[in-house]
């Protein structure tokens, strides 16, 4: 498969992977509000889409983490990202990614979530290089791009040791969040590191493409950081609660509330279309994000967090738009 990577101006812009927010419903809703460069879907586990059809005989359609891997056209290119230790699993997910026609695969090596390092995935693979490799080289077997998303470290930055080794199997593209597992996100992404990060990319495996990841709260300052580290692209994270318009350039100070309400109705009819089986009370961590900045906004932002259901939501919705 041609990469789309190369075809992509400098610099880009992407949407980064967030459990529980860049869902179907999301990612819809930003594709036609403003779409970034490349969309990244939620990380799926490969050992539990594996597991499901091997091992259980249950067919892909039939799984359930089949529905975080459902995307529209619009959404393109559009990468699934995946989480293991096995390089079976991930074999197998990079093939069922190339059967469902994504443009790529994301390889995940950074969440510090404590289940996943259990599992000796995300971040943990950091401690394990010889094995993150062996991750990387089972998904290309696809024959479909494939990139990393990783940290400068596990519990100190070392990149020098850890960013090679990445690199040796020359993926399509690496994206570097600018902080350790340690750090979390309990301070501020290391910015001041990403030039020496984009000088270990052009040593070992100039072809790939380098984004760096952490803080960046809109497309000016991405551009700004863009700039400033000779990076390919910039991923944008948080910035996209409440603000489906980031990769247009407006700024949500300058969009008006009926705007937002009608946003903020359109994601929860995608969330009950799309991502049925999700909880309600996880579309509300979007309600805060919306509804701000005008008077009577944290009334009515009471309101929505006491609504159990679609219908109730839509009602206080309705009514807001005809007073705001």
């Amino acid at each position: 498969m041609q990469s789309f990577w190369k075809s992509l101006s400098r610099p880009f812009f992407v949407l980064a992977p967030l459990a529980d927010v860049t869902d179907p419903a999301l990612r819809r809703l930003v594709a036609e509000y403003g779409a970034p460069d490349v969309m990244w879907t939620e990380f799926v586990s490969a050992d539990g889409l594996y597991a499901t059809r091997e091992r259980k005989g249950m067919p892909d359609a039939e799984n359930p983490l089949m529905r975080d891997l459902l995307y529209t056209e619009g959404e393109r290119p559009i990468l699934a990202q995946f989480f293991t230790s096995d390089p079976e699993t991930m074999r197998y997910a990079a093939n069922l990614a190339r059967e469902l026609g994504f443009d790529g695969v994301d390889i995940n090596m950074g969440c510090p979530d404590r289940s996943i390092e259990k599992q000796g995935a995300g971040a943990a693979m950091i401690k394990h290089p010889e094995r993150a490799k062996e991750v990387i080289r089972a998904a290309k077997e696809a024959g479909t791009p494939v990139s990393v998303k990783t940290r400068i470290g596990y519990n100190e930055e070392r990149m020098e040791e850890w960013l090679p080794a990445i690199l040796e199997e020359r993926p399509d593209a690496l994206t570097v969040h600018l902080r350790t597992r340690k750090e979390m996100s309990k301070v501020p992404a290391h910015w001041e590191l990403m030039e020496r990060a984009v000088a270990i990319r052009d040593r070992v495996s100039p072809e790939t493409r380098i984004l760096g990841n952490g803080d960046v709260k809109d497309l000016e300052e991405a551009r700004a950081k863009a700039e400033a580290t000779g990076i390919d692209g910039v991923m944008l994270g948080r910035a996209i609660f409440g603000n489906p318009w980031l990769f247009t350039g407006r700024r949500p100070e300058d969009i008006a509330p009926t705007e937002k309400l009608a946003a903020l109705r359109k994601l929860a009819e995608y969330y009950r279309e799309l991502v049925p089986a999700k909880p309600f009370h996880i579309l509300k961590k979007h309600f805060k994000a919306f509804v701000n900045g005008w008077p009577g906004a944290a009334e009515l932002r009471a309101r929505l967090m006491e609504t159990g259901a679609y219908e109730e939501l839509f009602e206080e919705l309705r009514k807001a738009e005809q007073v705001v």
